[in-house]
């Protein structure tokens, strides 16, 4: 849990424990960079399932684009206060900020677009569970119903069975 505190590593992506990121790091997929180049098929070959490879894929990309988001709107502002002189530098300092701010708005997306992959998720989750329930009911046979013990009597001869007329 402490990885996920920081948020760093990629452990802080939601759906990467302990267990999946050391099969991740196994596969050579240890960076969230790596994690958003890498192809469903790429990841579920490292051992993940298909749903879980789709989650890990669609965080991965999204935190890839808010990091690149945050570089960028910090090189602007560093250009800006090299070329900014005086009086500039503080508009300098403003974009600065408005650069923080868009990082912050780039990093809220990251965390409600994989909220919404989680969500779906999980919802399919369910939908997977619900279907197996059924299917387990429709699989139960009326002989269940005809016990009268834990055991069903095993006749070992044609003599012993209850149409069999004794003579």
């Amino acid at each position: 849990m402490a990885g996920k505190a920081k948020g760093s590593g990629i452990t802080s992506l939601p759906g990467i424990g302990a267990a999946t990121a050391k099969k991740l790091k196994a596969a050579k997929l240890g960076t969230v960079a790596k994690l958003a180049k890498a192809s469903l098929g790429d990841l579920q070959k490292a051992g993940l399932s298909a749903s879980v490879a789709k989650k890990i894929s669609l965080a991965a990309k999204a935190a890839g684009g808010t990091k690149a988001a945050a570089k960028k709107a910090g090189g602007k502002a560093a250009s800006a206060a090299k070329k900014a002189g005086g009086k500039a530098a503080s508009a300098a300092k403003k974009g600065a900020s408005k650069a923080k701010s868009s990082t912050k708005k780039a990093a809220d997306a990251t965390k409600t677009a994989s909220k919404k992959a989680v969500g779906q998720g999980q919802k399919v989750a369910e939908k997977v569970v619900e279907k197996t329930k059924a299917a387990a009911t429709t699989l139960k046979t009326s002989k269940d119903k005809d016990r009268k013990g834990s055991n069903i009597k095993v006749p070992r001869s044609v003599k012993d069975m209850p149409w069999f007329k004794k003579r």
